[in-house]
């Protein structure tokens, strides 16, 4: 080993499970001061990575999709597309963000169990899976030498159904989340 000196690390579980738990009691908090008021305004979810929102139904108003490169937590210029939406409903709605704790994943949800009111979405995605209809659908070309300014996509209605996406930043003017839910849980992933 020509005098190389070989270190092992080990994470203090109870300072990690503390600091773990402190950050969740705080975004409780934070959460349940705007569940009692049953609105939220200006709030963003972006920097901890990939998360994924699922929900049975969402009709909005006042559609526009662009390309764009964008950071996420592996990477600082991701193939990403930013969809904004000026009014919407959403059905059955469900966030959440699985992180690896040690040897173990955890998975921090938030659910509302009944229809969620949002207005000035901003969400950008690497990934959308849904059934999807449009109303008053245009897709346009743009001449420009910044390649995210080149296409665009307008509706004035759009309906997804049976939706999956993986998001990378979240952003609502405002939010009404009756019946919201979070809950902390160890899940099985491999």
């Amino acid at each position: 080993m020509n005098g190389a000196v070989v270190m092992e690390s080990k994470t203090n579980k109870k300072v990690f499970w503390g600091a773990l738990s402190a950050g969740l009691l705080a975004l409780g908090i934070l959460l349940v001061s705007f569940g009692l008021s049953g609105v939220a305004y200006a709030v963003p979810i972006a920097g901890v990575g990939d998360f994924y929102v699922e929900f049975d139904k969402l009709e909005g108003e006042g559609y526009k999709f662009y390309p764009k490169l964008g950071e996420t937590s592996n990477s600082d210029a991701t193939p990403q597309g930013t969809n904004i939406i000026e009014k919407l409903t959403i059905d059955n709605l469900q966030l959440y963000k699985d992180f690896q704790v040690g040897g173990e994943w955890i998975r921090v949800k938030i659910q509302a169990s009944k229809p969620v009111q949002i207005s000035g979405l901003q969400h950008d995605a690497g990934l959308i899976e849904a059934n999807a209809k449009f109303q008053n659908l245009a897709l346009a070309e743009n001449n420009s030498t910044d390649w995210t300014k080149q296409f665009q996509q307008t509706s004035s209605t759009i309906i997804l159904e049976n939706a999956k996406l993986k998001t990378h930043y979240l952003f609502q003017e405002t939010i009404n989340m009756a019946g919201m839910k979070l809950t902390v849980e160890k899940i099985d992933k491999k």
